[in-house]
């Protein structure tokens, strides 16, 4: 018996791993998705025509690489659910919205009228009752030394160059963002307290979690 059925979880579930870098999110979403069968969604970053721009230019191209971003993950949001689901999904669509155009606006990296278009296309697209909202979210969360010690230890260049005051806002950000997140379910896992690369023997206890959210959530929508 396989773990999503031994655990009841619908196989039409959209999972969704939300946290700063440097938590695990793909590797979370490679160990769920294989243990419960299901699809992965990630994001796509090689085919972004503002990315090389907007590293060029923060003030004039953030704007752009928001709405772009709002676009991309829309339609992958309404191809996972068209599909019929049975995704583990890496990275949110709230995410955006609630941490990077918000802080490139307070930072004036974005302009006030920007800003106001962004989040009002942002309200008109994502926060309806037409829009197809994960079953949960599950928000990896650690200290920042943690999350610093496996910035460092994945030994990626452009990450190791970026100055800490920058990995330190971002993750008050983060806190922030997922103490006033309402639109789905939230899990939230600590990274040091599971292995995601040490198989079955620590994703089931995260499963098992999973497992009485959605439970809970589908006896509420029942009532």
């Amino acid at each position: 018996m396989n773990l999503r059925t031994k655990y009841n979880i619908p196989s039409n579930s959209v999972i969704t791993i939300a946290g700063t870098v440097g938590v695990g999110k793909s590797t979370l979403t490679n160990a769920l998705a294989e243990a419960l069968q299901f699809r992965t969604s990630y994001e796509v970053v090689d085919t972004n025509p503002y990315l090389d721009k907007f590293y060029q230019d923060f003030s004039r191209w953030s704007f752009h690489l928001q709405v772009y971003f709002l676009a991309e993950r829309f339609k992958e949001q309404k191809k996972i659910f068209e599909y019929g689901g049975g995704f583990i999904q890496d990275r949110s669509i709230y995410e955006d919205t609630g941490i990077f155009a918000k802080m490139h606006y307070e930072k004036g990296t974005m302009s006030e009228i920007d800003y106001q278009t962004y989040t009002s296309l942002f309200d008109a697209m994502v926060m309806t009752p037409y829009f197809p909202h994960p079953d949960l979210l599950i928000y990896l969360e650690g200290s920042l030394e943690d999350i610093l010690s496996r910035i460092d230890q994945r030994g990626r260049e452009m990450e190791k160059q970026t100055p800490i005051d920058y990995w330190q806002e971002m993750h008050g950000r983060y806190e922030s963002w997922i103490n006033s997140f309402s639109a789905c379910p939230v899990l939230r896992l600590n990274i040091n307290e599971y292995d995601a690369m040490n198989g079955t023997q620590s994703i089931e206890p995260i499963i098992e979690k999973i497992a009485n959210i959605l439970q809970h959530k589908n006896y509420l929508k029942s009532k």
